[in-house]
């Protein structure tokens, strides 16, 4: 026998000797079925370890000078594209008048004849198709006593029916189908415009505005500024053979990037009671044969952010990138919506709508009475964003850490095996009693 060392008597864990067990077969199955339960409990503990709860979180929003992407897919079947204008102003001063870059305007069918795809075109701030490249190099058309707008192709000149549109909008004259002027008879404006008086109109792309409350919107006419109001030229609107409208159904509109699938599946399988950036005008239709109506949506913009779990990861893939937000603007703000922290920075928004006859009158009719509609305004789709001053940061975690992970699985299995040595226990000594009670008997 080895001698005795001095930890001997600090041995919490006593030795039995191995001819004082008895093994029975209740403890064989009783060894097994403990072994089935601390499988299975294992697993549930490896399975709650590696699963990613996501923590909100609300923050004073610090951003300075940002920028937002309001991505939008809009089906006007009322309208033809070349009626339709939009505009987008905020209360910073800022206005885009008839944007273009990052919109593409398609023609539709009506809808009688099913609303099919004509033709599409994306908008450019200068597009090759009315470059008039066929015209005499010294020809310069005359602006008919406007000024000849900054983006024209020749300095102090009006080559195009469109160049002399821009051009009467900056003096904020009304322009017509163009009657009399040599650029827009060349291109047949008014036969154009004749011949889509019963298409519809798609716009579908993104617009860039500054993070502060504005709006943008869809009216007739080339829009101009007189003063400080912002008018539509409705000529051509109004004196239309066709009645037109503002009926429309929006397929799409979100600020910001949207949330991946994944990571929109995972957050509802984390929160399944949540919207979570679900767009609440996705899908909505609004149906009117009435020239002079107004649509109007109020929305509340909350900026978000969604820190994945691998943030270190996707840090080092932006970066990788080569993206730098000092020298490309584009990136940064463009729709990838990857923060340099491994962050994606998008928004949420709820929304409140309102519509009302320019017409003037009440509600009546729609069993509010009580309602007084004034008669002014532009008939469109209106819509004005205001930017929440908090910002909600959806931080993905680890439901429990791997120190946490490492308690519950010894949890399991002492827990496991010493209800399973009761159990043991219990058997044994009522069979040993139940046998005595036979003993006695005979």
């Amino acid at each position: 026998m080895p001698p005795k060392s001095r930890f001997t008597k600090l041995d919490a864990f006593a030795k039995t000797v191995e001819d004082a067990r008895i093994r029975t077969t209740s403890g064989g199955i009783v060894t097994i079925c403990s072994i089935i339960v601390v499988l299975f409990l294992a697993w549930g503990e490896w399975s709650d370890y590696r699963r990613i709860v996501i923590h909100p979180e609300l923050v004073v929003d610090k951003g300075r000078g940002e920028r937002m992407e309001i991505h939008m897919n809009i089906t006007f079947p009322k309208i033809p594209c070349e009626l339709l204008t939009l505009d987008v102003m905020d209360v910073s001063g800022e206005q885009q008048h008839g944007v273009l870059a990052g919109v593409r305007k398609i023609r539709l069918e009506p809808a009688a004849q099913g609303g099919a795809v004509i033709d599409t075109k994306r908008l450019a701030l200068h597009n090759e198709a009315d470059a008039a490249v066929h015209l005499d190099p010294e020809y310069c058309g005359q602006c008919y006593g406007a000024p000849s707008p900054p983006n024209a192709q020749k300095a102090g000149c009006c080559n195009t029916c469109d160049e002399v549109r821009e051009a009467y909008a900056q003096a904020s004259w009304a322009f017509g189908r163009g009657e009399g002027v040599e650029q827009c008879q060349r291109e047949h404006y008014a036969e154009k415009l004749e011949e889509q008086r019963h298409e519809g109109c798609r716009i579908a792309g993104a617009i860039r505005v500054n993070k502060v409350v504005g709006n943008f919107h869809f009216a007739p006419g080339r829009s101009f500024s007189n003063g400080n109001m912002h008018v539509h030229d409705l000529k051509n609107y109004w004196e239309s053979p066709v009645k037109h409208a503002f009926e429309h159904e929006i397929h799409q509109l979100r600020f910001g990037p949207q949330l991946p699938e994944d990571l929109g599946d995972k957050h509802a399988k984390a929160s399944p009671y949540t919207n979570h950036h679900m767009n609440p005008l996705d899908a909505v239709k609004q149906e009117t044969d009435d020239s002079n109506f107004n649509f109007m949506y109020f929305i509340k913009v909350v900026p978000t952010s969604y820190v994945p779990l691998n943030r270190k990861r996707a840090a080092a893939a932006v970066a990788a990138a080569g993206y730098n937000r000092a020298e490309d603007d584009n990136v940064w703000l463009g729709s990838l919506g990857d923060a340099f922290d491994g962050s994606l920075e998008t928004h949420q928004y709820s929304v409140t709508s309102h519509k009302q006859s320019l017409s003037g009158g009440t509600d009546a009719a729609a069993g509010h009475p009580e309602r007084m509609h004034s008669r002014s305004g532009i008939p469109g789709v209106f819509f004005s964003y205001d930017i929440s001053p908090m910002k909600v940061i959806n931080r993905e975690e680890r439901a429990k850490s791997f120190s946490g992970f490492l308690t519950g699985l010894c949890a399991v299995i002492g827990g496991t095996l010493t209800v399973a040595a009761a159990v043991d226990r219990a058997f044994y000594e009522g069979a040993t009693r139940l046998r005595k009670l036979q003993s006695k008997s005979l």
